[in-house]
């Protein structure tokens, strides 16, 4: 009776794995699929693009797509445009918010608390209730049309800084208190011990970063103007016609630009986990 108990268990334990593995499998094709469409359908003849059945695999496979956005509106400098300023908002981002996470994670100053809980009450306003009296500071500043305006207004997120002092409180106080010992600065303290330890968030926070400002399309379409300021994602919007839509190279373009996020996370992914997982340490 005993030996067919444990094989009874064994099964069960057996049909749960099985259950939970085949559940993902089909979670993960179900959120695979629209980018395999994506793909395909940059690479697909345009009279095949809505095929009776539907054609999964392109044949012939052509890159004529990729080469007629890339030519037919100044992709390259799009390119580019996406690329300085995600990366620079990414920088500022992780520096600003890794020394301010610091600064409400370990110094004690007055109101530090209440300054906190008050910047965590903005993450409830939508960016769209700031976006007009931002676009003012702009106008002001005379940034409209330049990188300014594109990078300074993400450069330091309270998103960052939230994400930041949860991370960094894990760091045991005592390792700080022993360099305060040793006659070290709070800058150096932070450059040398808590930003190499807090290496997992910065990662988390880069991402989230790179990613936001990658996609971003409502900000960098209301403060540039000129074809030389455009991103990536105003940019595709362009090839839109006023009459039909050019599916391909529709595709074509949101194919070139999902590139640099999935390589992003690629290289990243060891640390990102890491963080996500960080903050679940209960302090």
């Amino acid at each position: 009776m005993m030996g067919m108990g444990a094989s009874r268990i064994r099964l069960l334990k057996w049909g749960g794995q099985t259950a939970l593995y085949l559940a993902l499998i089909v979670t993960s094709i179900a959120m695979l699929m629209p980018f395999y469409w994506m793909v395909s359908t940059s690479l697909k003849p345009e009279a095949d693009v809505f095929a009776t059945p539907p054609k999964w695999i392109p044949n012939p496979i052509t890159f004529v797509h990729y080469l007629e956005v890339w030519t037919r509106l100044p992709f390259a400098r799009f390119f580019y445009n996406s690329v300085f300023v995600a990366a620079m908002t990414t920088i500022g981002d992780v520096f600003f918010a890794t020394l301010a996470g610091y600064a409400f994670a370990k110094l004690k100053f007055p109101g530090r608390d209440q300054i906190f809980f008050i910047m965590l009450l903005t993450l409830m306003v939508p960016f769209q209730v700031n976006m007009i009296p931002l676009y003012k500071l702009m106008d002001r500043f005379k940034w409209l049309d330049t990188y300014w305006a594109l990078i300074v207004p993400g450069a330091l997120s309270v998103f960052g800084i939230y994400l930041m002092r949860q991370y960094i409180l894990s760091i045991p106080d005592e390792l700080l208190d022993s360099a305060r010992v040793d006659g070290c600065s709070e800058f150096i303290i932070f450059w040398r011990i808590a930003a190499p330890l807090s290496l997992p968030g910065i990662a988390t926070l880069a991402i989230f970063t790179f990613v936001g400002s990658w996609t971003s399309f409502l900000w960098p379409m209301i403060v540039t103007s000129s074809m030389e300021m455009r991103t990536l994602p105003v940019g595709i919007a362009l090839l839109q016609g006023y009459h039909t839509t050019n599916w391909t190279q529709n595709m074509a373009g949101s194919t070139i630009a999902a590139m640099p996020m999935i390589a992003v996370f690629l290289l990243m992914q060891q640390q990102f986990i890491e963080g996500l997982t960080a903050g679940a340490v209960k302090q």
